[in-house]
């Protein structure tokens, strides 16, 4: 549309029919190809029939598939509107943008680039496991992953990536915390930054799988501070023009960058939505020559809203039996749910029910208290209780496994006893099987976060699936596990029907008009992107 407006010819080439299926008259002309080399270069030269130049491309809407064309469409004579080719390299090629970081001393993970499995595994043995490695240029978290042994990485490496000296790899020491999702839009002198998301699971959860909050609640003023500030760095360093999403972790020992893409991320509609500023639009009009200030934006971050927005990831393995539910740093979610309210304890109920991630409430006739399944990792044992209060809170009746149950009654809470998976029910002192349990239609819930070993993990796999063929909630993120159960809360519980039409909440920016930039009062014509 602001292609349009703006007096181009819109030409879109999308390879599934569905992701336009309600908006398919919003491009002048919508070409249904596969997004590679050939067939958007056959377009191209279609469209570009009669015309002095080849026709320019936009790459940054369409997730990394179209950024991965860059080079090749760039080779072949096409001309890229918005961040240029090497703007994208430079972010995306992982061996230039860590030493680019480096340059800039900005701080990141310890790790470094391996050109060959050896180099790999030499290098993880150095920072030490679990480590995750990143391919570059790489699609919603595809063939990123933990690994946690020798033997883990050697079979990652051989599964879902080819390293050679063309294509390193890199292999980060994994750091827990806080993850921020920031999106900004640049003019490659200014950079705008709608606002910072705080993700509620600790760092490693793909941040389309993640439950995502604006502002943030529990990042210091300080941190969001030197995130902004890095945040600006990075973008004028690399050059880029128009839309740029990275990632950071916020521990005490400081505030980490992660990675840096210069396009358009899948929580650009959120924040667009809750915010009011037209992010794409904005990023097309720099695309065709304007500027923030020509537009009437500022640079910096914005002020922060007088209410909370939260985005909670739908997913579809409900009802897929034999996916694994687990969330990790690959994307599985299929949608996502906004949840507005001043309070944010009811703003992420709103969220997370929309998205059908809080367990059934417990019925007043109920003759036997449903059941909560728990099996938690070590490492989550700390925030067992507050999970645990918040569900008998809610009338569960709580069930575990030996070593989630001792940390249960350490805090003084009772829980039934279930056998760990493989070892046999004790039917005479009514300790039943796991799995047995889940099949019994006592549970309506199951919180699983598996061990961070490569055997648990894969070992607890076939609790989640039970449980998705139960029909079954599941969850593997603890603090996941804690905002469902909270959302329980009677009191959070009677709030929810506290309804606002998104105008109310996020009323018109009063912005100056598109029109008044450099394109106004300019004979564009017809030209086609």
């Amino acid at each position: 549309d602001t292609l349009r407006q703006a007096g181009w010819s819109a030409v879109m080439i999308n390879s599934n029919p569905e992701t336009v299926s309600t908006d398919f008259d919003a491009s002048t002309r919508l070409y249904f190809e596969p997004l590679d080399l050939e067939s958007v270069q056959s377009v191209v030269d279609a469209e570009t029939t009669g015309a002095s130049e080849a026709l320019p491309a936009l790459v940054a809407y369409g997730g990394q598939t179209p950024l991965n064309l860059a080079a090749p469409l760039a080779a072949a004579g096409v001309p890229l509107l918005g961040s240029d080719l090497e703007a994208i390299d430079q972010a995306e090629e992982l061996t230039r943008f860590s030493a680019l970081l480096d340059r800039l001393g900005i701080p990141q993970p310890e790790g470094g680039m391996a050109h060959s499995v050896e180099e790999a595994l030499t290098l993880a043995e150095r920072i030490g496991y679990p480590v995750i490695v990143r391919p570059s240029f790489v699609i919603g978290g595809l063939a990123i992953d933990f690994c946690y042994s020798p033997d883990d990485l050697t079979r990652q490496l051989a599964a879902a990536t080819v390293v050679d000296p063309d294509r390193p790899v890199r292999i980060d020491r994994y750091l827990e915390g806080i993850e921020v999702d920031v999106d900004a839009v640049s003019d490659g002198r200014h950079v705008l930054i709608p606002g910072l998301i705080e993700h509620v699971e600790r760092a490693g959860v793909h941040s389309g799988d993640s439950v995502g909050l604006f502002p943030p609640q529990t990042v210091s003023e300080g941190d969001q501070g030197l995130i902004v500030a890095t945040m600006e760095r990075i973008v004028l360093a690399l050059g880029a023009r128009g839309l740029v999403n990275a990632q950071f972790i916020v521990r005490e020992d400081g505030v980490y960058l992660i990675e840096v893409n210069p396009r358009a991320s899948r929580t650009v509609p959120f924040l667009s939505k809750v915010t009011g500023v037209p992010m794409v639009e904005l990023a097309v009009r720099i695309a065709l020559g304007s500027t923030l200030d020509e537009l009437g934006w500022p640079g910096g971050l914005l002020p922060p809203p007088p209410f909370v927005a939260v985005k909670a990831p739908a997913f579809s393995t409900a009802k897929l039996r034999g996916v694994d539910p687990s969330v990790g740093p690959f994307m599985q979610s299929t949608g996502e749910v906004i949840g507005l309210h001043r309070d944010p304890r009811v703003a992420l109920a709103k969220a997370l029910r929309g998205a059908a991630l809080v367990p059934p409430r417990a019925g007043v006739g109920d003759a036997v208290p449903p059941v909560a399944l728990l099996s938690i990792a070590d490492r989550d044992k700390a925030e067992l209780p507050r999970l645990a209060t918040a569900l008998m809170t809610a009338g569960y009746r709580l069930a575990a496994t030996p070593g989630t149950r001792a940390g249960l009654a350490r805090a003084g809470l009772a829980a039934d006893l279930v056998t760990k998976l493989g070892e046999p029910a004790d039917p005479d002192a009514g300790v039943p099987g796991i799995l047995d349990l889940i099949r019994s239609g006592a549970v309506r819930l199951v919180v699983n976060t598996p061990t961070p070993r490569s055997g648990a993990v894969r070992d607890a796999a076939e609790i989640r699936h039970v449980a998705i063929e139960e029909g079954i909630l599941c969850l593997t993120a603890l603090e996941t596990a804690i905002a469902a159960a909270e959302a329980l809360d009677p009191e959070i519980a009677e709030r929810l029907a506290e309804v606002r039409s998104l105008k109310d909440w996020v009323p018109s920016s009063g912005r100056a008009p598109y029109g008044t930039g450099s394109l106004a009062g300019q004979d564009v014509g017809m030209n086609r992107a």
